[in-house]
This record gives C-alpha cells, sequence and structure tokens, in this order.
C-alpha cells in the first residue's frame, strides 16, 4: 500500500522505522507538527519523526492546522490508501479523514477501550495498572472510539516509570502497527468495534497534577513519581522553590516520620507520606542538574524536622 505516515516525537520512530523497512509498504510521505522551538536559545527544531524521514529521503509534510487547505491539496495528490498514525499530536478533521481510502490507523499505547486520550500510559502507571498495552485503531472522529485491529499486552513492572513502559510500548507497537498495515492490505484483518464497558479517559497530565501530596500513601506517592518521569515531572516545594523528584522508592520500614517530614542519614533521605516513608534517591533542584539525593541534602544542610510540600 502506499501510505503517508503521521507522527511526532522520538516514540512514533520505531514504528516509522517498522514500515519503511517492511519492503511491503510504500511510506510517500511523513506529516508531522511544525518546527518548535527548544533549547536555551529556543532556536527551531524539527521533530524526531521529522528529521528521520528527511534521513530516509521522504517528503515531510508540516503545516500548521490539519484542516489547511494547501495540505489536504497536497494529501490528495499523493492519494495514500491508508494514513498509519502514532503520537501525531493535532486532531484530524473529516476533511483529511475522508482521503484515504482505508482510512486512518492509529497505534495508541492502551489496551482500548481504557485509557482513551493524551496520556494512556501515565495514567496506567499512575493507576497501579499490572498489564496494559497497545491497539491498533481506525481513527474515527470521537476520542480514540473508532474500531480496533489488533492489540498487544505489556507488563508494567513495578519500577517502570512512563518512560520505560512506552519505550518498551513504542518497540512493540511497530510490528503491531505494521503487522495491521499487512492485514489491512491483503484483507484478512477486519476492525472490531470497542465495547461499550470499561471506558477511561486519560487526559494530559498537567504540571500541576505532578505536584506530589505528602499526605496520600507511599504507594500513591511512588506512582505519581514514576508516572510523571520524566515528562511532565513530579515536584514538590522546599524552602518556597520548586524540586524535581527524578527518583524514588517506597521504605516500607520507615513510618515514623508525618507527612512531608525529612530524615536524613549519612547516604540516604526519607520524606514522610500518609503511610510510611519514601526514599528520594535523586532529585534536581530547580536551575541545576539532577543529583543524588544524599548529596543535595548535604549541600542544602536540612535541619531536623524540616518539611517539603506546600
Amino acid at each position: 500500500m502506499k501510505l503517508v505516515f503521521a507522527g511526532t516525537p522520538e516514540v512514533a520512530v520505531p514504528a516509522l522505522d517498522a514500515l519503511i523497512a517492511s519492503g511491503r509498504h510504500e511510506v510517500a510521505a511523513v506529516v508531522t507538527r511544525p518546527d518548535a522551538p527548544a533549547g536555551r536559545g529556543r532556536r527551531l527544531v524539527a521533530s524526531p519523526v521529522a528529521e528521520r524521514a528527511e534521513e530516509a529521503g521522504i517528503e515531510v509534510l508540516k503545516p500548521a492546522r490539519p484542516r489547511d487547505e494547501d495540505f489536504l491539496a497536497r494529501l490528495r495528490e499523493i492519494a495514500p490508501d491508508c494514513c498509519p498514525v502514532v503520537a501525531y499530536g493535532a486532531l484530524l478533521p473529516k476533511a483529511a479523514l475522508d482521503i484515504p481510502a482505508k482510512g486512518w490507523v492509529n497505534l495508541h499505547f492502551s489496551l482500548l477501550p481504557a485509557w482513551r486520550g493524551a496520556a494512556p500510559v501515565q495514567h496506567a502507571v499512575m493507576s497501579g495498572d499490572e498489564v496494559t498495552g497497545a491497539s491498533t485503531f481506525l481513527i474515527e472522529e470521537g476520542l480514540d472510539s473508532g474500531p480496533v485491529y489488533g492489540v498487544l499486552t505489556e507488563e508494567v513492572r513495578p519500577t517502570d516509570t512512563s518512560g520505560d513502559l512506552l519505550t518498551r510500548l513504542a518497540f512493540a507497537g511497530s510490528g503491531l502497527l505494521a503487522a495491521t498495515m499487512d492485514g489491512i492490505e491483503d484483507g484478512t484483518l477486519h476492525a472490531v468495534e470497542q465495547p461499550a464497558d470499561g471506558v477511561t479517559l486519560a487526559p494530559k497530565i498537567t504540571v500541576e497534577d505532578a505536584q506530589v501530596q505528602w499526605s496520600a500513601p507511599a504507594l500513591r506517592v511512588d506512582r505519581v513519581i514514576r508516572a510523571c518521569t520524566p515528562a511532565p515531572g513530579a515536584w514538590t516545594l522546599f524552602r518556597g522553590e520548586r524540586l524535581k523528584l527524578v527518583q524514588a522508592a517506597p521504605a516500607v520500614d520507615r513510618s515514623e516520620l508525618a507527612p512531608g517530614e525529612l530524615s536524613v542519614g549519612k547516604n540516604n533521605v526519607f520524606v514522610g507520606t500518609g503511610s510510611h516513608a519514601v526514599e528520594l534517591l535523586w532529585v534536581q533542584p530547580q536551575g541545576k542538574k539532577p543529583m543524588r539525593a544524599a548529596d543535595w541534602a548535604r549541600g542544602v544542610r536540612i535541619v531536623p524536622g524540616e518539611l517539603v510540600g506546600s
């Protein structure tokens, strides 16, 4: 089939690579978000998908809005059979959805209908799911509600961050997406409507959502920190400034600390929660690089009974 691939971040690159390498389909073009400012200089940088497509000599389309007539006209000229999508980052209008004969097929990182929305992996980690996965489905105008072509499952490990889990799903899902394209082409794969039961939503995790509430149980604190790593980054307040919490672990043998209370040993930093303590392993003070929590604690000279949090 002739394909136009839509995607933007690094997590979409394995799927693009799998389709390029398949030898069965032609990736005629890539659709991605416009170049965005990055780094201290805030210079415009192409998306990871755009960079990979350019390396492969594939035409790159960067519409400001997918409804722009110039973009739609070029898409009609290319006349793709199908448009596979991974984390493109913009809503597709009906005018675009109607162009490919076999539609737009999204690789979504959850077991639909669970965790429809922008942050399925983060919500799976935050909710303590033991198993998640990926689904390929036909995009409709609703939110991740289209019929499903295929699924795969993935264990959520006890220490997984969202970044860890998303990396595994990106590589496993690339094979699922390629197999879905094969099945659509030869007619052996047919989409099945999602069940009405079991729908959960996964809206974007905001910076405010990522603030740790130390009155919550340690299990919840641990999940929030892992779910928000690497983005948007879990944080707390210390002496009026944000302290990013890069890595932590529950400390089940420590239960004597009040919520938010710090306890510093020679090589350990503990914080009280609503149940037992959490050990801080890596932190990032405002304006500095990540560092071991014990080194940070020595540098700021924490006093007995001092607290983190608002």
